[in-house]
């Protein structure tokens, strides 16, 4: 499952609500905390909808947790079911449209807000009024996971960071050498979800990596995560998670 905002805005989840009336509009009663945006999708209709996109999962969205993480939303006409969606932004798409928030789903997540059945007739609408409110991310138990950057090297090391659940947002990533316990170097975000270190200096790893949450400020430490003899493009999965 792919969503596009407007804005990129990497791993956090946001529960979508919306109706089909005859004008394809929204709830006709505001619900306290909810937004309204705009909808539409792209892409096959049993696709993953964007390929890589803004954060730099790539073939990652269309595989669980991702691909997984949809529930589904308010009816009116027999096309939709009466449960919220539940998404998960990977990608922008600047100028898509001219409302303040637009999401372009994939065919997958669009569909799957359907009633059983009734997929089809729910993308053939083509263009919704919605409501959204953010939530927490939650990956159903699954650790954070680090997959180290093509470019790094022993002078330059880069991760790009997956699965962090509650606020999905990261204010810093700082890394630890075991060899130096006592000093943690902060990290420099570099775009979408990864992170990257310019040491001027040999990196001697293992290496642990220490995430602050954006909203909440609570901190997580994955120790050692980064073994000795790290790999280029490797995955490296940890023990903890927010």
């Amino acid at each position: 499952m792919v969503l596009v905002l407007r804005y990129p805005i990497c791993l956090f989840a946001l529960i979508v609500i919306f109706s089909l009336s005859n004008n394809n509009l929204c709830f006709s009663k505001a619900q306290s905390g909810w937004s309204p945006a705009g909808a539409t999708w792209y892409g096959p209709p049993t696709g993953a909808g964007s390929d890589g996109g803004a954060c730099g999962y790539q073939d990652a969205v269309e595989q669980a947790p991702f691909s997984s993480r949809v529930k589904c939303t308010k009816n009116v006409n027999g096309a939709c079911s009466e449960n919220p969606v539940r998404v998960v932004i990977t990608d922008e798409c600047p100028g898509c449209v001219s409302e303040s928030v637009h999401f372009d789903l994939s065919g997958t997540a669009f569909g799957a807000m359907a009633a059983s059945g009734q997929a089809n007739q729910l993308r053939n609408v083509g263009v919704l009024q919605i409501q959204y409110r953010r939530v927490e991310c939650d990956y159903s138990g699954t650790n954070v996971v680090f997959v180290v950057d093509s470019g790094s090297n022993p002078y330059y090391f880069a991760v790009l960071i997956k699965f962090v659940e509650g606020d999905g947002n990261l204010a810093a990533v700082d890394l630890q050498r075991t060899s130096q316990s006592n000093t943690w170097l902060p990290m420099q975000h570099s775009w979408g979800a990864v992170w990257k270190l310019d040491s001027g200096s040999a990196l001697t790893a293992p290496f642990s990596l220490r995430l602050t949450a954006a909203v909440s400020g609570q901190t997580i430490v994955a120790n050692n995560v980064i073994p000795a003899g790290w790999e280029a493009g490797q995955t490296y999965q940890s023990l903890v998670n927010f």
